[in-house]
């Protein structure tokens, strides 16, 4: 859950619950199905700032290079989803560092979120951009590879990659568990070894610096 609350604030779950609007902004959480969303003057600032940073990131990425060969399409120029990780600005800065420093090329979530939240799952070559704790746009990221595979069979190498805390397997099993069943809402919904989790690998393409 790339966008939930983290065990002793230094593990987190990583399943995106970002933006589903083209540009970048998130529908008003009170909207009922299929109602259109309403953005308040806040809602345009973030929209505006993720549509300049796309228009400077995707450039600076090369993605524009393969836009020439192959024409424009919608992805040149449609913001790809945004989102933070965590679940407060100090712990998306704090992760959002590991992902700038290099330390940090994964996030994992359990599947079933994301067939309650009717979410897609990633897939290689997803783009994404990373909001601060702020929620401004600093990083855009794309998938490079996606693994679906029972929570006890999650590797050492993995969990190494997740880039938190010492960075064992053990540390990202006990985080993550307490993070999941903390996540887990309604019926039928348990924690175990077999619940079923989607381990995403990811590289930095573009990095924007702080003001912090």
């Amino acid at each position: 859950m790339r966008d939930d609350s983290a065990a002793d604030d230094a593990a987190h779950a990583d399943h995106p619950t970002g933006p589903e609007n083209p540009d970048g902004t998130s529908p008003r959480p009170d909207a009922a199905p299929g109602e259109p969303a309403e953005f308040d003057s806040g809602d345009a600032e973030d929209a505006r700032q993720i549509q300049e940073f796309w228009e400077v990131a995707r450039i600076r990425a090369g993605l524009m290079r393969t836009a020439v060969v192959t024409g424009m399409s919608s992805e040149a120029t449609v913001p790809p989803p945004a989102w933070s990780f965590g679940d407060n600005p100090r712990l998306a800065d704090e992760l959002l560092d590991l992902v700038l420093n290099g330390d940090k090329r994964a996030t994992t979530s359990y599947l079933l979120e994301y067939e309650r939240d009717a979410d897609p799952l990633p897939q290689q070559g997803d783009l994404a951009i990373l909001l601060d704790g702020a929620g401004r746009p600093r990083a855009l990221i794309r998938t490079t590879g996606v693994d679906v595979l029972p929570f006890g069979e999650v590797t050492a190498d993995q969990a190494y990659a997740e880039g938190e805390g010492d960075r064992s397997l053990a540390t990202w099993r006990r985080d993550h568990e307490t993070v999941f069943r903390r996540s887990m809402e309604g019926p039928g919904i348990e924690f175990s070894d077999d619940l079923v989790v989607v381990f995403e690998r990811f590289e930095l393409l573009y990095p924007q610096s702080s003001d912090r």
